[in-house]
């Protein structure tokens, strides 16, 4: 596609309603040419291969093959970007999830209202999903195994945990948006199972699917992985999914959750959580801002940097989208500028020589 051209899409669904509702919103907007329609997943296969549009919105149950494995198909054969428009229900999201690690983009929560399904609801985010999409750079997603669970750490074992000593638990934290969820499932594995700091992960998602999205990664990671709430104390080797519904942040070693506005935008805001975390952990604070569209995060890493924490943004090469992590950079904020791969041992390096501290955050707030 290039400059003055329509965004072409392909559009999959097996209901001729939910296309046809589709197609008008596409229609309507004026930059997207609707070059095919599938109704189910070998036709979309065929269609991607033949048509190859610039976007593919993909719905998930369809009959002969599902959108995933229509999805893990064209992903790892001729890829396109694609944009998953699904339920929010629980199967829906798990399937949406799986859909993301394969290697879809976005996706786009159907409203719940069956024949009377009002997509209109969702005009502009889907539209401002494919007008994204469509601008990715997608590499083929070789099919690879999940990696076997090495040992988790129990943090009340005696050894890896202690009474407060007063000083400031090392905090790490994830910051993703688009592209996010495939590339936290995999930078999880690369943590090992005696991480010696709090970790964070805030991923712009609704928070219908945060839940599962912690159950997803709690399957590929040798941490345990719970699903925040309201008062969590902050342990070291413990990762934390902030709910997609909340912002959070970290106050006297707990989690604070508040379901409150929208911050510049966003729910959750990353920008929040780093600002509380620099105040927490000070110098042994760590943000790595990864993959997205917008500026989150851009104003929380210069408070983690002022406090004298570490922060680390991911590379163009391995983002999804470069947005936020080029917001990060151009903050001048960022000390290193890494690949995904690299991102897990560089955290690790720089919490490492905080073994010798507490493993549980102090409830009285971090000794200066």
């Amino acid at each position: 596609m290039t400059n003055g051209e329509k965004i072409r899409v392909l559009v999959a669904d097996d209901s001729a309603f939910m296309r046809k509702v589709l197609v008008s919103i596409l229609d309507s907007d004026g930059t997207f040419e609707v070059v095919g329609e599938s109704r189910d997943g070998r036709e979309t296969v065929e269609k991607a291969a033949k048509l190859k549009p610039d976007v593919i919105t993909m719905d998930i149950n369809m009959p002969h093959m599902d959108g995933l494995r229509a999805t893990e198909i064209i992903m790892s054969t001729e890829p396109r970007p694609i944009l998953i428009v699904s339920a929010e229900s629980k199967d829906g999201a798990d399937a949406t999830l799986r859909a993301l690690e394969l290697g879809a983009i976005d996706f786009v929560a159907k409203p719940s209202g069956g024949i009377d399904l009002d997509m209109s609801s969702v005009r502009e985010e889907l539209v401002r999903k494919l007008r994204i999409a469509s601008k990715v750079r997608v590499i083929r997603n070789l099919l690879r195994s999940t990696p076997a669970k090495a040992a988790r750490v129990d943090p009340t074992r005696p050894g890896t945990a202690s009474a407060a000593t007063g000083a400031r638990l090392p905090v790490a934290v994830l910051a993703a948006s688009t592209g996010g969820p495939a590339t936290l499932m995999k930078l999880m594995p690369a943590f090992g199972a005696d991480f010696p700091a709090a970790l964070l992960i805030v991923q712009h998602m609704p928070g219908a699917f945060t839940a599962q999205f912690a159950e997803q990664l709690g399957a590929v990671s040798r941490l345990p992985v719970k699903h925040a709430a309201q008062g969590d104390v902050l342990r070291a080797g413990q990762v934390y999914v902030c709910p997609g519904d909340c912002h959070l942040r970290v106050a006297s070693g707990r989690i604070v959750l508040d379901d409150g506005p929208r911050i510049a935008g966003y729910r959750p805001s990353i920008d929040v959580t780093l600002e509380s975390v620099a105040a927490l952990a000070g110098a042994n604070a760590v943000a790595a801002i990864l993959t997205g569209m917008g500026n989150d995060g851009a104003r929380g890493v210069m408070a983690i940097q002022e406090s004298g924490g570490l922060v680390i943004a991911q590379d163009e090469a391995t983002s999804v989208i470069f947005g936020m992590p080029a917001e990060a950079i151009r903050s001048g904020a960022v000390a290193k500028v890494l690949p995904l791969e690299q991102i897990a041992t560089a955290i690790s390096q720089r919490v490492g020589p905080q073994l010798g501290l507490s493993r549980v955050a102090t409830l009285s707030g971090p000794t200066k």
